[in-house]
């Protein structure tokens, strides 16, 4: 899906700011281009009845074109970081997809 015409997403990721540099491992091959995208260690504490669960998935957002092939079971390295590829990418519909990750 292409970039929408009112933002350049580029400049929405640029690493001057707050997007960090991302790169991905394949399980089969060698490690792709690096590309930019934006970083969120979520916390969150929710309730399943009466008990609580506290979860955290890291996550990047990065543009959809970057994360073509990117398959559950590879791996990233986030700003340095590695990090376990948990799910395929899911596509926002504005041109980014976000990637769910499980620290290593």
């Amino acid at each position: 899906m292409p970039a929408p015409s009112w933002e350049n997403l580029d400049d929405f990721l640029d690493p001057a700011d707050f997007a960090v540099e991302v790169v991905i491992q394949p399980q089969e091959g060698a490690a792709r281009k690096p590309f930019t995208g934006i970083f969120d260690d979520a916390y969150l504490n929710a309730q399943l009845g009466e008990f609580d669960m506290d979860t955290n998935k890291p996550r990047v957002l990065c543009k959809e074109t970057d994360l073509a092939a990117v398959r559950r079971g590879d791996n990233a390295v986030v700003d340095g970081k590695l990090y376990d590829v948990l799910s395929e990418p899911q596509s926002t519909g504005d041109g980014m997809a976000l990637l769910i990750l499980s620290e290593l």
